[in-house]
């Protein structure tokens, strides 16, 4: 694991990890830490990876990546109506790794982990031949029961989204050509939004508890909407959605004005990281409320109804659209 002038194994944790190790870690000194859920509480537990080359670029900032690494996992933890306990890291670095590097990762982590109240509880690090890997495994609790699942919506119910739509995926591709015409015609601050929104995803920690009370279904929107909301409706139902509804930033509307062919890569590019949830149609004013109060935007899109079929997506022009490629895919 170490070379010439950098730490062996056991000193990069120490220097590194430790300083961010929560209750029941050890300060990373034993092979296991303990973790105890609330007495009459659930834990629940979601496990993603994300690859140099694959999630993410390899010349990313350091503190970025950290911060992508884990608000994904806790993306997926939010939308089970969950609050995050702690989480186990993975990390895997290529031979080239430095201490410059890694100072700025455990930086970036240690921010992230402060922010969404998610302490380090130990992990593992390793050496590849191949590119960069960051594994998390995220805990969170629920009350005993009360976990939001992911097929469970009803006919009737309303879809509503959180944040905005897009951005990620706008992000993205502005990074893969800058010199897009649809790029160029941005301002300095759009551009500058996107690629935030890409590198920096906000996991909606702060709607676990309304999702908890008034949710029927959820999920996170990881692969793109259009994707992601044919997975959730998998169950027996199917959804009309109005696209007109959907939530954009105004970077994202300009980009569309300038290029009409982006729609398709705002509804099903990945990244998003926002969610998207299933509650009765009685409940929305008091959810609208509440999602206020706690200073996060919600979007009702549109509504839940019985079939089998992929969801309908309306257009502008009061039309059924289909999508050449539906959600992003990892294979």
């Amino acid at each position: 694991m170490s070379g010439p002038g950098r730490p062996g194994e056991e000193a990069l944790i120490a220097r590194y990890f430790a300083p961010l190790a929560g209750e029941g870690a050890e300060g990373l000194r034993d092979d296991a830490a303990s973790l105890a859920p609330t007495p009459g509480h659930d834990l629940v537990v979601t496990t993603d990876a994300i690859v140099a080359g694959m999630h993410f670029f390899p010349d990313d900032p350091p503190a970025s990546i950290a911060r992508k690494a884990l608000g994904v996992n806790l993306s997926d933890i939010a939308a089970k109506g969950a609050d995050p306990r702690g989480f186990l890291l993975t990390l895997a670095l290529p031979s080239d790794w430095t201490e410059a590097w890694l100072a700025g990762f455990a930086e970036g982590l240690g921010e992230a982990s402060r922010a969404l109240g998610c302490p380090l509880l130990g992990g593992d690090t390793v050496r590849t031949d191949g590119p960069l890997l960051i594994g998390v495994t995220a805990f969170g609790e629920v009350p005993s029961g009360g976990i939001v699942r992911r097929q469970t919506a009803r006919p009737g119910d309303l879809i509503c989204v959180s944040g905005t739509i897009g951005d990620a995926a706008l992000g993205l591709a502005l990074r893969l050509d800058p010199g897009a015409a649809w790029a160029t015609a941005l301002s300095d601050g759009e551009r500058a939004h996107l690629a935030d929104r890409y590198l920096h995803p906000r996991p909606r920690t702060a709607l676990a508890g309304l999702l908890r009370r008034h949710a029927t279904a959820a999920m996170d929107v990881s692969d793109g909407l259009v994707g992601d909301l044919g997975k959730m409706l998998g169950g027996g139902t199917t959804a009309r959605v109005d696209a007109r509804r959907i939530p954009h930033s105004s970077a994202a509307r300009h980009a569309v004005m300038v290029n009409e062919g982006l729609i398709e890569t705002i509804l099903c590019g990945g990244d998003d990281y926002e969610l998207i949830f299933c509650i009765p149609e009685a409940d929305w004013p008091a959810i609208e409320a509440e999602a206020c109060v706690l200073g996060v935007d919600i979007t009702m899109i549109g509504q839940v109804a019985d079939g089998q079929v992929a969801p309908e997506f309306i257009d502008l022009s009061g039309n059924a659209r289909g999508f050449a490629r539906r959600a992003f895919e990892h294979f």
